[in-house]
């Protein structure tokens, strides 16, 4: 009797949900992110019907959480070696060869650049990413980001890139997901040899045929016996630090001896800015032939390097600032000497003496094998931890489950401490569970004030209104070229607060409806950035260089600025 009540309870909080998606005409989840199926809530209720105990917190047998994949007897190949090695290279000739297929990468960036590969080798593929689709008509191909990896279609092959991101604290769990969740034939995974001893005892309970194939890097790279300092720097270096003070600051002093100009790239600036950025220096025509960047350089971007040159080999990691590990040195290290650019040969080396050890060290060593991958429960069995705890509160729930999970050795629980300081935020509005869910796994950094300023807006306009229009929270105002790195930081999060609008409106349309909208001003806040980048430093403007406002104009774009949010610091 108690297991046919709670199937009853269990099946009743699925098609409410299912009943709210269709009711609204888009679910919050597409079909390409969502985290479960409704059979993953099933297996715990077989367990309870076996044991009479309901045990919504055994996560031991993630698995068994995708039927789909579960029906085949998968080949996996893992294509394992350095970067610049050839791994990604083979499995994306095998996906273009095939009648249908997924790639799944890290980037945004990557997924865009993968579709256009494809699409230009005539292979119609989409693209999918957090906040943007392009279909196109007919095409059996779709490159997208991990997150939104479909586990619930079937493809003669799928991609899955830098798997070694598995281990990631806060992403890994979508890596995954993927893993064990997609339906295919052949599953081609790419990324660091750290990964393979994991990832077969993962695949171990599944059935798959696993093939491992070894790469050699392509071209030489070499490390450096003697540091380098920024007065010897020369064309197609690149100079790696791990703050936005640090990278303005190298910069300016590079250029300061008037030889050089610099590019920039680290993850804060929009995907659209770094790809300019990054075009810029690799243009043999262009006079910015030094690129100062971030570890966002380590996948992603294809760059012309010829040095890679470690400001540090220390940085913060959000809690406490640590030493680079061997994976990171290595992944970073990689990026110089691309084979078959104007650079074939990288070199590496510091501008510390003092490090030269530590980075000779880690290159000459064999990466660490993983121990651990990503884990997050799925919206169905957390949606009816709630139904069955009679609490509506998603902290509380998400906390209180956390707490109780039932782990393999072979897993960990993602690093939840975004979503639940959204849930925080969000939790004393009258908001569904499934839209306060929605809430807590966008892109949202909640320790930058104008973002999470932003989210708890759009989620007061939502939970008032069932409707958010972007002119009601943003006034109609001028956007200007930032004078300084304060007005750099704070406009650069008024572009995240637009990303997460158009990601929002993907997931709830008729509640977001503004999406175009919002895309224009995310367009104003990338030529805005790259105006600042033009104007920074003390270099030489090319004639056929572009000025930022005089285009704004020409386009008659609306700046939209909100009071609060859009107070950008013009001061000197």
């Amino acid at each position: 009797m108690a297991s046919s009540i709670l199937l009853r309870q269990l099946f009743y909080c699925f098609t409410h949900f299912h009943h709210h998606c269709v009711k609204r005409n888009v679910c919050m989840m597409t079909k390409f992110d969502q985290p479960s199926t409704f059979w993953s809530g099933l297996r715990y209720m077989t367990n309870y019907g076996n044991s009479g105990k309901l045990d919504l917190t055994d996560m031991t047998s993630p698995h068994s959480w995708y039927p789909n994949a579960r029906k085949k007897k998968r080949n996996v190949f893992l294509h394992v070696g350095p970067t610049n090695s050839g791994k990604t290279y083979t499995a994306l000739k095998r996906l273009e060869k095939s009648s249908s297929g997924v790639y799944c990468g890290p980037l945004r960036l990557l997924a865009w650049e993968i579709a256009q590969r494809l699409n230009k080798a005539d292979v119609p593929c989409n693209l999918i990413t957090g906040q943007e689709r392009d279909e196109i008509a007919g095409a059996k191909h779709t490159s997208l980001t991990v997150e939104m990896a479909d586990v619930t279609s079937e493809y003669q092959c799928a991609v899955i890139d830098e798997i070694q991101m598995v281990g990631c604290k806060t992403r890994g769990y979508a890596f995954t997901r993927a893993l064990l969740g997609i339906s295919c034939h052949e599953l081609h995974v790419c990324g660091d040899p750290a990964a393979v001893t994991l990832i077969k005892r993962m695949l171990e309970v599944t059935g798959d045929v696993i093939t491992v194939q070894y790469y050699e890097r392509l071209s030489p790279l070499i490390p450096l016996t003697y540091p380098m300092s920024s007065s010897n720097i020369q064309t197609g270096d690149c100079m790696v630090a791990f703050s936005r003070h640090e990278i303005y600051r190298l910069k300016k002093k590079i250029e300061s001896g008037g030889k050089h100009l610099c590019s920039v790239v680290y993850g804060s600036l929009p995907p659209e800015t770094r790809t300019k950025q990054a075009s810029m220096f690799n243009d043999e025509s262009s006079e910015f032939d030094v690129l100062v960047a971030s570890d966002a350089i380590g996948m992603g971007l294809n760059l012309n390097i010829s040095r890679i040159i470690f400001s540090t080999l220390q940085k913060f990691d959000g809690v406490c600032t640590r030493e680079l590990g061997i994976l990171e040195i290595k992944q970073i290290a990689g990026r110089a000497g691309r084979y078959g650019s104007k650079f074939p040969i990288g070199e590496v080396t510091c501008l510390d003496a003092e490090d030269l050890p530590v980075l000779h060290s880690a290159l000459e060593s064999c990466s660490p094998d993983l121990e651990r991958a990503g884990l997050f429960p799925t919206f169905d069995i957390l949606s009816l931890y709630s139904r069955l705890h009679s609490s509506n509160k998603f902290f509380p729930i998400l906390e209180q489950f956390l707490e109780k999970a039932k782990l393999s050795p072979d897993y960990f629980i993602a690093d939840c401490e975004q979503m639940l300081k959204v849930a925080a935020a969000v939790d004393d509005l009258p908001l569904a569970f499934h839209d306060k869910y929605t809430f807590c796994m966008s892109p949202v950094d909640m320790d930058d004030d104008i973002s999470a300023q932003g989210l708890i807006q759009f989620a007061e306009k939502y939970a008032s209104k069932g409707l958010v229009r972007l002119k009601e929270i943003f006034t109609p105002g001028t956007l200007q070229v930032p004078k300084s790195h304060g007005a750099l930081k704070e406009l650069e999060s008024v572009h995240k607060v637009l990303d997460l609008y158009v990601w929002l409106s993907f997931r709830m349309e008729e509640s977001f409806p503004d999406r175009e909208l919002a895309s224009s001003q995310k367009a104003i806040c990338s030529l805005l950035i790259e105006g600042f980048l033009e104007r920074l430093g003390c270099y030489r403007r090319r004639k056929a260089s572009y000025n930022s406002t005089t285009l704004l104009q020409k386009k008659h774009h609306p700046a939209l600025v909100h009071p609060k949010l859009f107070q950008i610091d013009e001061g000197s």
